[in-house]
């Protein structure tokens, strides 16, 4: 397996990663996407392994959680030595500020997706898509944070538009 650098954080990363969509199957979305079991799902990753991939996404909308869950309990012995990256920001309940960037809920977002995988610490959170009710400032600010207190180690984005990115 080929490594590279993910930027400029000094973080080596395999060149192929893994997507853990369909992981749990769960919703109308998600079902259709695929519907791996824990067995299958641990299979995968195994798979994954053996070929020297590091590198495992993943998202807390995904299966409403479960492809989270899955992946953690698949990773569970060789946590230390793989990257996972994981998103947030779409809507996972009916709760009026349960989707977005401010900080209640990049924080509760956060908390929830460690217990999910089953670690404290995420590797890569990545912003799911753009938000434009969240100032800028209030964003980075609270991202900031999430790193200082050691619960996410670096950040990325995922759905954005090159003008979404030259704002920041």
């Amino acid at each position: 397996m080929k490594y590279n650098f993910l930027g400029h954080s000094g973080l080596k990363v395999s060149q192929l990663g893994f997507g853990a969509g369909t992981f749990g199957g769960q919703g109308e979305i998600f079902a259709a996407w695929g519907q791996a079991s824990q067995a299958e799902a641990n299979t995968m990753i195994q798979l994954c392994l053996d070929a020297g991939i590091n590198y495992f996404d993943t998202a807390d909308v995904y299966s409403h959680g479960e492809s989270e869950r899955m992946l953690g309990k698949a990773l569970v012995s060789e946590r230390q030595n793989n990257i996972i990256s994981t998103k947030v920001g779409i809507r996972t309940t009916d709760h009026i500020n349960d989707a977005g960037f401010s900080r209640n809920y990049l924080t509760s977002a956060v908390e929830q997706s460690l217990k999910r995988l089953g670690t404290d610490y995420i590797d890569v959170l990545q912003l799911h898509q753009f938000d434009s009710f969240t100032a800028l400032a209030q964003l980075m600010k609270s991202l900031d944070e999430l790193v200082r207190s050691g619960k996410v180690r670096y950040i990325g984005v995922s759905n954005f538009s090159g003008w979404q990115l030259m704002k920041a």
